[in-house]
């Protein structure tokens, strides 16, 4: 038994391109340090003794910042390439969120971190589309699930210490987060080759492997723009966990910053132990991608429903924290990796910037709306009844991934 999952890890990570796992370092230097987003609630209300509701206003404009910052990513990879984007957003982000630190009046800190999450946010369509340029179709989940994995093992890191340090002096986390975004900037440019112009057989096999390639536009792929809506419901209930879950933790479950980041970061933990062997196995069975993702969304459900039960449930308050945790960590493994992959089939390597940044630009959305919805619904009506919520948007979305799942366009997913 012990043999056998050893050979199963094995296969998981065979046939990778050296540029993937490159790729995969450069998001790990970066995510190691990533202190900032899981504590920005925290440090509004805590540190700068903002309301929940000004805090929830913040957390909305860094999601606006966002959602212009991918389509924008989208545009600039498509027409200068995702090796430049990448390299500036980068070191823009680390000298900007350096400087942040020092913003304490309101309206400018909004602004401020506006156009933080404006150039911040281009590095994810870039990167996406440089992962499926140096990944092929037989790979290319695989690839995408390395890349959380180093996203993962960096928050694992990044919010264990987080916590730790934000407990000593939040300006502390800036500092961090910024000096590892210069440090993957950095590994970037002197590592990952510029690459070249796609050649015509690289084009062609990737064209082959889209699943619709004559359209040029993903704003004209109406199914598409329906799989991202559903993708937006279902993100705006994950981002949860960045914004009224700390709090939550904080505020009804009575956990300091430690152990708060210490349960983020376990997180992290899960994937980086399984994905990749829980994707490569699933594919091996040849499963629908679709399924799967309405699998994943429903458990999101669950352990949402989960944390309204708190005061119903006889356990401790840890014991319900671990079980959200394991829960909803399980549903994100099985309904993004999947996600993503979809987005990078339908499209072609014409427009593969493109299809991103309107994936990105729809999680961009969820995360603007996520603090916004959950903040009201939080000081009007309680926690219990905001779990209850966001469990049901994430019902509605996992039935619209059904109903798209049963689509012939949609049948090769």
């Amino acid at each position: 038994m012990i043999l056998r999952t050893f050979h199963l890890y094995l296969r998981a990570y065979k046939g990778l391109s050296p540029s993937v796992w490159l790729l995969a370092g450069v998001m790990l230097i970066n995510r190691c340090g990533t202190m900032v987003l899981p504590f920005m609630t925290l440090y509004l209300t805590q540190h700068l003794h903002y309301s929940v509701e000004d805090a929830g206003l913040v957390m909305a404009v860094f999601g606006l910042g966002a959602f212009v910052g991918t389509f924008l990513g989208g545009r600039l990879t498509d027409r200068f390439g995702f090796y430049y984007v990448q390299l500036f957003s980068l070191l823009f982000s680390g000298v900007a969120l350096v400087v942040l630190q020092f913003v304490t009046d309101f309206a400018t800190l909004c602004g401020s971190i506006f156009i933080f999450t404006l150039f911040g946010d281009a590095f994810r369509p870039a990167n996406q589309a440089a992962i499926a340029y140096y990944s092929e179709a037989e790979t290319r989940t695989r690839a995408f699930s390395l890349n959380r994995l180093a996203i993962n093992l960096g928050w694992a890191v990044g919010g264990g210490l987080g916590g730790w340090i934000a407990g000593i002096n939040y300006g502390l986390l800036f500092w961090t987060d910024g000096l590892t975004c210069l440090a993957a900037g950095i590994v970037l440019c002197l590592y990952l080759p510029v690459p070249a112009t796609l050649s015509t057989t690289k084009v062609n096999q990737d064209a082959t492997s889209s699943v619709l390639t004559e359209i040029q536009s993903p704003y004209r792929d109406r199914w598409f723009i329906a799989f991202v809506i559903c993708s937006a419901l279902y993100l705006m209930v994950f981002m949860q966990l960045f914004s009224i879950v700390p709090l939550f933790f904080k505020r009804v479950m009575h956990m300091n910053e430690s152990t708060i980041g210490s349960l983020m970061a376990l997180n992290g933990v899960i994937i980086v132990c399984v994905e990749m062997a829980l994707v490569y196995s699933l594919e091996q069975q040849k499963r629908s991608k679709i399924s799967l993702i309405v699998t994943g969304v429903v458990l999101t459900a669950v352990s949402y429903v989960v944390l309204a039960l708190t005061n119903w449930l006889y356990f401790s308050n840890m014991t319900i924290a671990l079980l959200f945790i394991v829960v909803g960590t399980l549903s994100e493994m099985l309904a993004i990796p999947f996600i993503q992959f979809f987005t990078v089939e339908r499209s072609s390597p014409a427009t593969r910037g493109q299809y991103l940044a309107l994936y990105a630009m729809g999680g961009a959305l969820a995360q603007t709306m996520a603090p916004i919805l959950g903040s009201q619904l939080v000081v009007h009506f309680g926690f219990s009844t905001h779990w209850l919520a966001v469990a049901g948007i994430s019902l509605i979305s996992a039935g619209g991934f059904w109903w798209l799942g049963k689509r012939q366009d949609f049948t090769s997913c």
